[in-house]
């Protein structure tokens, strides 16, 4: 019998007590800790918080109006919009009034383990169906198992042990890629005499583009059955299809096609909104095809090897080099004709073999990295995924218990 188990016989063998979130939980709005100044630099102290997926939006050296949090004094930062929300414990500011900074209340009515406060938080499914405040009308008014505190400072203990692992992947995994982008660098400046350089064009055989629906079709008809890749799909250099990926028919996948031409070995690149993102083909498309704005770079392969070419897309220079080529007001983009005339390195230009080879040495000692880094089936992303799952499903356990009035109905 497990510790918990020992725990829960001895101390609520009849079955948990259960109230609303509120009863445990109050909060402060942000009003006096908003920046003003949002030039924010990383030399600079404090972190300045959004409570969505950015969390970390920059740093900022206002010295007045500062949120105190510590190690001892955490607080939970909640978007009222979204219901995301993150454990702080250290020093800020924040964004907007768009969210709230809870803590316990002084004068709770049950005993509460604020950090299993934050793991029943991240066990709460829900998803708000309209844009207003969460916090008081809504989330707050979720019930909550309270246990006796010996038994949640167990299952905080439990659980912080599947955090404390995912943290140390996740920082590891910082600086994997952080020694990835130093070599490729690294193997992919070279002195300027000792390679050939000429432009993008001259390496390729063409650069195409996908269709807009708006003028050729509809996206997401009864009869789509294929994906429609934008931005969001290219990740880590792969093709990687969502369920939320729009989808085409096969009339739409067909004129697409016919505008993109894609192969295996073609180079996608993303020219517009968030630029750069890259990928290469290996498998023919059969069921997909790309937008307006995500560029299909078709090498000449006796050239300049696919994957090289990838990779030089990547490289810090280079990706200086073509970012001063963007034009466009809101929505940012690479004309087409300006990236044909990128500038790019060849080693070797005056022998093909052994130019091909050296491409290939490189990409060889890139893909190593590459996979570590990116690989969303392998690698240290895996890992973390594989961790992330693990905490969730026993967290799911721990947290589901007997309950002390059987009548009650409510679950989290």
């Amino acid at each position: 019998m497990s510790k918990l188990e020992q725990l829960i016989n001895e101390l609520c063998p009849e079955g948990i007590e259960y109230d609303f979130l509120y009863t445990v939980m109050d909060y402060e709005q942000p009003t006096k800790y908003i920046v003003k100044d949002t030039k924010y630099n990383d030399e600079f102290k404090t972190p300045v918080l959004t409570a969505g997926q950015s969390f970390i939006l920059g740093y900022t050296n206002e010295s007045t109006g500062i949120f105190e949090a510590s190690t001892d004094n955490p607080v939970i930062i909640f978007d009222d919009f979204t219901t995301s929300f993150h454990w702080v414990d250290f020093n800020f500011k924040v964004k907007s009034s768009a969210m709230k900074m809870l803590r316990l209340k002084k004068d709770r009515s049950h005993d509460a383990d604020f950090r299993y406060i934050y793991h029943v938080m991240k066990n709460i499914q829900y998803t708000p169906v309209d844009h207003t405040r969460q916090w008081i009308e809504k989330y707050s008014k979720f019930k909550i198992h309270l246990p006796p505190l010996p038994v949640q400072e167990e299952i905080v203990r439990i659980l912080d042990k599947f955090t404390e692992l995912t943290a140390e992947l996740t920082a590891e995994l910082t600086a994997r890629k952080q020694q990835y982008e130093y070599y490729k660098d690294k193997l992919l400046t070279f002195e300027y005499d000792s390679v050939g350089w000429c432009e993008l064009n001259d390496v390729i055989i063409s650069l195409n583009t996908g269709l807009n629906p708006r003028k050729f079709f509809r996206l997401n008809t009864e009869d789509a059955i294929n994906y429609y890749v934008t931005i969001r799909e290219i990740r880590g250099g792969m093709i990687v299809p969502t369920d939320k990926t729009d989808r085409i028919n096969d009339e739409a996948l067909a004129l697409c096609n016919n505008r993109s031409n894609l192969e295996i070995g073609d180079v996608l690149f993303s020219g517009t909104g968030t630029i750069g993102e890259t990928a290469v083909i290996v498998e023919y498309p059969q069921n997909w095809n790309i937008k307006e704005g995500v560029y299909a770079i078709k090498p000449n392969k006796k050239q300049i090897l696919p994957k090289f070419l990838r990779y030089l897309l990547t490289a810090t220079y280079i990706k200086t080099a073509y970012m001063k080529k963007v034009a466009g007001g809101t929505v940012k983009s690479i004309p087409m004709g300006e990236l044909r005339k990128l500038e790019i390195p060849i080693p070797y230009p005056e022998d093909k073999e052994k130019s091909l080879a050296e491409q290939q040495r490189i990409v060889d000692i890139l893909d190593r990295f590459d996979k570590l880094c990116n690989d969303i089936s392998e690698g240290l992303p895996a890992e973390i995924e594989a961790r992330q799952k693990q905490y969730e499903y026993y967290r799911d356990k721990l947290l589901t218990f007997k309950k002390k009035e059987e009548s009650e109905n409510e679950q989290l």
